[in-house]
């Protein structure tokens, strides 16, 4: 019987170039996250629209896994290496969506508050409630904040 289950970090780097750590694992049909940053900063991101496709975008690989076939087992342990390796490049779509959270917080919000409430409650007690979490995601040789 074959690994049906695993629990990854979402981290740059971390499936590698072997695909071998896969072979015989026809029966992979599931990749849940690691409970953490990630979802911190999905649940943070100021549109729903934002949140509900990172929602779609992460879950996607547990639509995908389950409808791979291949010739024998290494085939579909292979491909399925490569589905898992080429959606962890989800990394890329949180790393938008947090530089344009970001760009609204500093043009729109922070300049309405500003007109509207005394600037030291602004920046101590507004803004520091609608900060994304200051972690980095790491995208293949650049590193963005």
């Amino acid at each position: 019987r074959s690994l049906e289950r695993i629990t990854i970090p979402l981290k740059n780097g971390l499936i590698t170039d072997d695909y071998h750590v896969f072979m015989r694992c026809e029966n992979l049909n599931r990749v849940d996250l690691v409970e953490g940053v990630v979802h911190e900063t999905v649940s943070a991101l100021l549109l729903d629209e934002w949140r509900n496709d990172m929602s779609e975008e992460i879950d996607s690989i547990n639509q995908i896994l389950p409808n791979i076939r291949g010739n024998n087992a290494d085939d579909v342990g292979r491909r399925k290496f490569l589905a898992i390796r080429m959606w962890s490049t989800v990394l890329r779509k949180i790393n938008h969506y947090k530089a344009e959270h970001q760009r609204i917080l500093d043009e729109e919000v922070a300049t309405t508050l500003q007109l509207a409430l005394p600037h030291d409650i602004v920046m101590n007690h507004v803004l520091p409630f609608l900060v994304l979490p200051s972690y980095t995601f790491e995208v293949g040789n650049h590193v963005r904040r």
